[in-house]
C-alpha cells in the first residue's frame, strides 16, 4: 500500500468549507465503489445471455458456458480498469491552487 503524505492544514479554508468537500468527496468515492459492484454481476449476465442467444439460434450447447465465462472476463477487467484509474486519480480540492502556479512561485526569491 502506497503511502500518501498527510496534506498540511495552513489555516487559509474556512470552517465550513472542508466539510462540505469531504461530503461530496465521500460521496464520488462510493459512487464509483457501486460502479464495481454493478459492473462485474452485469457482464456476467449479459455474457450468459448472449451465449443462450447463441445456443437457440445455432443449436449448440457449450454458447452459454462461453459467454458466461467471456462475460465474466469482461467484467473483471472493466472493474480492474476503473479501480487502477480510481487508484491514480488524485483527490481535488477546489480551494487550493493548481500545481503549474505553484511552480512558478519560488519561496526561496
Amino acid at each position: 500500500m502506497p503511502y500518501h503524505k498527510p496534506i498540511p492544514d495552513d489555516g487559509k479554508r474556512s470552517e465550513g468549507s472542508g466539510g462540505l468537500f469531504s461530503g461530496l468527496q465521500s460521496i464520488v468515492q462510493v459512487e464509483k465503489i457501486g460502479q464495481i459492484a454493478f459492473i462485474l454481476p452485469s457482464a456476467a449476465v449479459i455474457g450468459w445471455l448472449g451465449g443462450a442467444w447463441l445456443d437457440g439460434h445455432f443449436h449448440q450447447k457449450w454458447m452459454t458456458l462461453t459467454g458466461f465465462i467471456l462475460g465474466c472476463i469482461a467484467g473483471i477487467s472493466s472493474a480492474v480498469k476503473l479501480a487502477i484509474s480510481m487508484a491514480n486519480e488524485p483527490l481535488k480540492d477546489p480551494s487550493t491552487k493548481s500545481s503549474s502556479q505553484s511552480k512558478d512561485s519560488n519561496p526561496s526569491e
